[in-house]
């Protein structure tokens, strides 16, 4: 079992900070707002009265705040302190930060792996949870794995110390889109009386996961560059079929401003000259000129 410290005891870091409990991990936790341990302390964490305390003994440490700028606030003043430990940054980012974090760590000899958490707090330490993690540290990466995993799978996915939050946001992006979409819906459907968790369970849900399936098709024509191939619903025949549901929703008095934008692209794509594409071939409107 390893000593690791937890740095930040927001829903995410406590939800950490308990998965490594769970594992039968030495835990240390810090927060810079007191009062946020005590549920920990009573499942067998350690409370550090100060950040210095929190690192002085422990040789992993695993960052979880609010954003980049918490980061610095809350590494800087202790940076002498942390020569030759493992961080393990799992805060929120944007690829250029964490580039610009691990600069600043190697800098100061500090073995830096940035992360991307890919699930909810509640799926922490379960077999739902998986981190991503990168940077130049692989070493530190593959000697704490087994710690790292007591949080969800660890994948390993570089060297850049971008690439984590990249597909991490990616990913997410994905994600608030598809649940956005299913927000729209449901509010469509209840207009008529039907009940958001029926309607989820049985029929939304289903055909979601049918949905992703067709996702492979879209990434396989946007690697070729050919938006035409094997083409299962055409830009010109989508634009009519969706300018029809952002009709029902208004006609139902429920606002389009979900689907508007999608919309728009699509109709962009057929006006430059390929009502033909895919779905797929609205990447090309997606990239922006420099």
């Amino acid at each position: 079992m390893s000593s690791v410290a937890v740095l930040g005891l927001g829903t995410m870091g406590q939800a950490l900070a308990c998965a490594l409990l769970r594992a039968g991990h030495n835990v240390t936790v810090w927060n810079r707002t007191a009062g946020k341990d005590r549920a920990l302390v009573a499942k067998g964490a350690i409370r550090a009265t100060s950040i210095h305390d929190a690192i002085r003994e422990n040789p992993i440490i695993i960052v979880c705040v609010l954003d980049y700028s918490a980061v610095h606030a809350v590494l800087e003043p202790v940076e002498h302190e942390l020569s030759r430990r493992a961080i393990f940054n799992l805060t929120t980012s944007t690829p250029d930060e964490a580039r610009s974090m691990s600069a600043w760590a190697e800098a100061r000899d500090i073995n830096y792996i940035d992360a991307g958490i890919m699930a909810m707090p509640p799926q922490v330490g379960t077999n739902m949870a998986f981190i991503l993690y990168s940077g130049a540290a692989e070493d530190a990466f593959k000697e704490n794995r087994p710690l790292l995993e007591a949080m969800g799978k660890a994948h390993y996915v570089g060297a850049d110390p971008g690439l984590a939050s990249l597909l991490d946001l990616a990913m997410n992006g994905t994600a608030l889109g598809m649940l956005g979409g299913a927000v729209h819906a449901i509010t469509m459907v209840s207009t008529k009386g039907v009940k958001a968790a029926d309607f989820t369970r049985s029929l939304l849900v289903p055909y979601l996961n049918l949905i992703a399936e067709f996702i492979p098709h879209l990434a396989k024509q946007i690697d070729s560059g050919d938006y035409t191939k094997d083409v299962a619903s055409k830009l010109s025949q989508m634009s009519i079929g969706f300018a029809t549901i952002r009709k029902a929703s208004r006609d139902a008095n429920v606002s389009t401003e979900l689907l508007d934008p999608l919309q728009t692209l699509i109709d962009r794509r057929i006006a430059s000259g390929f009502p033909n594409d895919e779905l797929s071939g609205i990447h090309e409107e997606l990239k922006l000129s420099d």
